[in-house]
C-alpha cells in the first residue's frame, strides 16, 4: 500500500513554501478577515500545545460543534497535532443527539463555536465535560480559545501520525436509526485527498466556498482536503442570510451544493425571470450570451469550473434546465464509510443521469442484487465499537455501499435505488421508490416527495410544496399535479404507477426531525407519522389530496 501525506504534512508543507499566501477568508460583521498559512500554523500549534497540556490519553477524542467557520479547521488540524481524534457533529442537532454522541464517542473535551440556538442545545452536554468556546462565538460559561491557550507556546515540531492511526469519527446523519460513528484513518484522508486533487486537476490557484457543513465528509473532503492538498484558498459565508453576497464576493473556482440548494437557486431565478420570458431570451443568440453571463455572476459561479451535486440524488430536469445557463453540474457519488471517494462526473465528462465513472485506484462492482459495492486504500476501519455491524459492511474486502446500480458500457454508474428501501404493495410486488421520486421532483411546485405503499394497492406520493408553488392558487398546483402524474406513471411498469400524490400541509425540517442535517428525508419517520392515513387517503376520489 502506498503512503500519502497526511493533512498535518500538508500544513507543513505550505507553512514552509508559501507562509505568506491566504488560506482563510471570513467575514465577520461583513468585514473579510484573512489568515495566512503561517497564521494558520501558529493557531493550530498554539492550540495543540494547550490540549497536550491537558494530559489526556493518546487518541483521545476531543469533538467540536459549530457552523463552518475558520477555527472550525483550526480546532480539527490541532486535535490531530495534538495526537487525538476529532469528532465533528452537526451544528443543528438536537439535544438528546448531542448527549448520545458525546456519550457514545468518549469525547473528553467540547469545542463551540459559531451555532443558531446552542441556548435550547447545550443541555445535551455530558454534566462535567469541559468546553471550550471560539472567538468571534463566545458562548456564556465556557472557558474561551484565548484563555485556554494562554501562556502556551507554539508546538515546534511537525507532528507525524502514522496511516494506520484514527484521526476522526463522524457520525453519520443516518436516514433510520441513531448515528453510527465511521472511523476514518490518516490514511484515509491522505489518499482520498491526494488522489482527489490529482482527479479534479485543482492546484494553489484554485478558491473554495465553505458553507455545507464540515461535519460532513462531503465539505470535508472536498473544502477542507481540498484546500489543505491544493494549497489554495477557502473563504466561508457568515450567515444564511448573506450567504448570497458572501458567494457573490468570492466567486470560487470550485463549488460544492445539495440538490435543495440547487432548486432554491432555480427558484430564485424564476422569481425574476419566468419560464417563458427565460425560454424566450435564451433562444436569441446574442442575448442568450448576456443572460448566463448575468446569471453565472450573480450566483458566484463566473469563475467555477468545477460545480458539484451530492450528498443526495439530483434530478436529472435539474442539471438539464442549468445547462441551458450554461452551468454544466456535476454529479458525485460517495459516503463517510469511503471517505467521500467513489464516482465523480468530470467535467469535461458529463453524463445527464449518472454519477460518473469510478475514480482512480478504485474498484467497483455490482453483486448479484446489484448492490453498488466499492473497494480502495481510503476505506473506513469500521464503525465505532460496532465490530459486528462493521463485519456486514464489507464483503471480500469490498464496502457494501446499500445502493443499487446499473453500470453502462463506458463505465459509467447509474444509482436506481436503495437495496432497503423497496416495499411491497398489497398486490405482493416491490417497488424502488427513488427513481419515482426523482421523476416527480422534475415538478417545479415539488420541493420534497417521498414515496410509500406498503400494503396498499398501488403506490402514493407524500409531497411538500415549493416556495414557487405556494404562490400560485390551489387550481394551478391541481393542474400541474395532475399533469405530472400522468407524464410520470406513463413512465413506469403498471405495479409502480402512483394512485395519487398527497400534499402535507408542514414541511419537513431538520427541527422537526423529518430530515437528517444533510436534508435527506428521514423516511421511516414521515412514514411513522403517516402510516396510519393511508388508506384513507387511497380512498379518496381525487388524485391530488390536500391533508
Amino acid at each position: 500500500m502506498k503512503n500519502y501525506p497526511s493533512p498535518l504534512e500538508m500544513l507543513y508543507k505550505w507553512e514552509r513554501e508559501r507562509p505568506d499566501d491566504v488560506y482563510l477568508r471570513q467575514p465577520i460583521n461583513d468585514v473579510w478577515h484573512e489568515w495566512t498559512w503561517k497564521q494558520t500554523g501558529q493557531e493550530v500549534r498554539k492550540m495543540a500545545a494547550a490540549l497536550r497540556g491537558l494530559n489526556l490519553p493518546a487518541g483521545s477524542s476531543i469533538a467540536l460543534i459549530s457552523k463552518n467557520c475558520t477555527h472550525w479547521m483550526f480546532s480539527d488540524l490541532a486535535i490531530m497535532m495534538a495526537g487525538h481524534v476529532s469528532v465533528p457533529l452537526y451544528p443543528n442537532l438536537q439535544a438528546n443527539t448531542l448527549t448520545q454522541i458525546l456519550e457514545h464517542s468518549e469525547s473528553k473535551l467540547l469545542f463551540v463555536g459559531k451555532l443558531d440556538d446552542w441556548a435550547n442545545v447545550r443541555g445535551g452536554v455530558p454534566a462535567g465535560l469541559r468546553c471550550i468556546s471560539f472567538p468571534f462565538y463566545t458562548e456564556p460559561g465556557y472557558e474561551t480559545w484565548e484563555e485556554f491557550t494562554a501562556g502556551k507556546e507554539p508546538l515546534q515540531e511537525e507532528v507525524i501520525r502514522k496511516p494506520e492511526e484514527l484521526g476522526t469519527i463522524i457520525y453519520t446523519s443516518g436516514t433510520t436509526g441513531m448515528p453510527k460513528g465511521v472511523m476514518l484513518n490518516f490514511g484515509s484522508f491522505g489518499f482520498t485527498g491526494t488522489k482527489a486533487v490529482e482527479v479534479l486537476k485543482v492546484d494553489k490557484n484554485d478558491s473554495f466556498f465553505s458553507y455545507l457543513p464540515l461535519s460532513h465528509i462531503a465539505e470535508r473532503i472536498l473544502v477542507e482536503m481540498g484546500g489543505l492538498y491544493t494549497g489554495g484558498t477557502v473563504s466561508f459565508a457568515e450567515t444564511l442570510d448573506k450567504f448570497p453576497k458572501n458567494l457573490a464576493d468570492t466567486q470560487p473556482t470550485v463549488f460544492l451544493a445539495v440538490p435543495r440548494i440547487w432548486s432554491k437557486f432555480q427558484q430564485g431565478i424564476l422569481k425574476k425571470l419566468p419560464q417563458s420570458r427565460l425560454n424566450i431570451l435564451l433562444a436569441i443568440p446574442i442575448i442568450n450570451g448576456v443572460i448566463r453571463k448575468k446569471v453565472k455572476h450573480s450566483l458566484g459561479l463566473s469563475r467555477a469550473r468545477n460545480i458539484f451535486t451530492g450528498a443526495a440524488p439530483t434530478p436529472a430536469s435539474l442539471i438539464r434546465w442549468f445547462k441551458r445557463l450554461g452551468i454544466h453540474i456535476q454529479e458525485a457519488y460517495a459516503m463517510t464509510e469511503n471517505c467521500c471517494y467513489s464516482h465523480v462526473t468530470l467535467n469535461d465528462r458529463i453524463k445527464i443521469g449518472f454519477v460518473g465513472a469510478a475514480l482512480p485506484e478504485a474498484e467497483v462492482k455490482l453483486s448479484a442484487e446489484k448492490e453498488v459495492l466499492v473497494r480502495h486504500q481510503g476505506l473506513m476501519m469500521g464503525y465505532f465499537k460496532e465490530p459486528k455491524l462493521s463485519e456486514e459492511s464489507f464483503i471480500d474486502g469490498f464496502l457494501r455501499t446499500g445502493d443499487e446500480g446499473f453500470i453502462d458500457s463506458d463505465g459509467f454508474l447509474k444509482i436506481t435505488g436503495r437495496v432497503k428501501d423497496l416495499f411491497k404493495t398489497a398486490k405482493g410486488k416491490y417497488v424502488a421508490p427513488n427513481p419515482i421520486e426523482m421523476l416527480l421532483v422534475a415538478n417545479p411546485d415539488l420541493e420534497q416527495v417521498c414515496v410509500v405503499g406498503d400494503q396498499l394497492p398501488q403506490p402514493i406520493a407524500l409531497a411538500v410544496l415549493s416556495e414557487t408553488a405556494k404562490s400560485k392558487s390551489r387550481e394551478e398546483i391541481l393542474e400541474s399535479l395532475k399533469e405530472t402524474l400522468e407524464i410520470v406513471n406513463g413512465k413506469l411498469d403498471h405495479h409502480e404507477t402512483l394512485a395519487k400524490i398527497v400534499i402535507m400541509k408542514d414541511g419537513w425540517s431538520v427541527e422537526n426531525q423529518l430530515l437528517t442535517p444533510t436534508m435527506k428525508i428521514k423516511r421511516n419517520e414521515v412514514e411513522k407519522i403517516h402510516t396510519r392515513n393511508y388508506q384513507n387517503w387511497y380512498k379518496k376520489p381525487e388524485v391530488v389530496v390536500w391533508e
